[in-house]
């Protein structure tokens, strides 16, 4: 916050700002807005969303059409290949459950989007994010 004194979301943050990236990637931060709920427990834990350090994977897609139209000295255009959400929760008041993600359709009738909401409890607020409405690789090394 503004005191100057690092909570330890913020370096939880720094820590994974300073991880660095990897090639193609990025960092990815678009928040998407939620609808407000008064909690139950909003008088005890002031409600608060979570802090993120997020990131977007991109590179090309060498399929036969961009294989037939482009090459490595004019590529084609680069397509988000994945994401890497990285959430923190250090106050979470009830830690035997899991955070959970759910995934909702765009607001705005979008097909090549979806919104990814991500629920962790008290006392953090649910956060989501916008993102490309793809099929999921989920193995350890692409996932």
């Amino acid at each position: 916050g503004a005191s100057g004194s690092a909570g330890p979301e913020d370096r939880m943050v720094q820590d994974e700002k300073h991880r660095g990236m990897e090639p193609g990637e990025a960092q990815f931060s678009f928040e998407h807005r939620l609808e407000q709920h008064e909690a139950w427990w909003h008088e005890k834990y002031k409600p608060r969303k979570p802090r993120y350090f997020n990131r977007v994977h991109t590179g090309y897609e060498w399929n036969k059409y961009n294989q037939t139209h482009y090459d490595h000295d004019n590529p084609p255009p680069k397509m988000v290949q994945g994401y890497k959400f990285n959430l923190f929760y250090p106050d979470l008041i009830d830690r035997t459950k899991a955070p959970e993600y759910q995934l909702l359709p765009d607001p705005s009738g979008a097909t090549d989007t979806i919104i990814i909401k991500f629920h962790a409890g008290p006392p953090y607020e649910d956060i989501a994010f916008k993102i490309v409405n793809r099929e999921w690789e989920l193995s350890h090394k692409r996932g």
